[in-house]
C-alpha cells in the first residue's frame, strides 16, 4: 500500500514523496534529495536527520525514546514537535504525514 509524506525543505517547498508502508522516515527524505545527513544510520548517536513534525501528526507517532530526546538536546533548531526521522517507521495511519527540515539542517555528504 502506497504512502504520502511532505517534507517541506528549508526554503519553504513542499516535496511529497510516495512510499511503502515499513519504510523508514530518514531513508524517504535522502531519497528525496533532502538535507537529512543521518551521520550514525539510525543509531541515535547523532541529531543530524532532525526533522519538524507538524503539529497535527504528533500524537500520532510513537512517543520518542529517552535516547532521542537526549539527541535532539544536540539538534540545531529543535523544538516541541522535534524528533529524529531516522526513529519513524512509516505505517498506514501516517499516510500523510508532513514534517519540515529546519532551515539550520546541513548534510555534510554534499560537500
Amino acid at each position: 500500500m502506497g504512502l504520502k509524506v511532505t517534507f517541506i525543505d528549508p526554503r519553504g517547498n513542499a516535496i511529497e514523496c510516495e512510499t511503502e508502508a515499513g519504510e523508514n522516515l530518514l531513508k524517504v527524505g535522502q531519497a528525496a534529495g533532502l538535507p537529512l545527513e543521518g551521520t550514525c544510520e539510525g543509531q541515535m548517536a547523532c541529531s543530524t536527520c532532525h526533522v519538524i513534525v507538524a503539529a497535527e501528526w504528533c500524537d500520532k507517532l510513537a512517543e520518542a525514546s529517552e535516547e532521542e530526546e537526549d539527541m535532539l538536546d544536540f539538534a540545531a533548531g529543535a523544538r516541541r514537535t522535534s524528533r529524529l526521522s531516522c526513529q519513524i517507521d512509516l505505517t498506514p495511519e501516517l499516510d500523510g504525514l508532513t514534517v519540515s527540515v529546519p532551515g539550520e539542517s546541513h548534510d555534510a555528504r554534499r560537500m
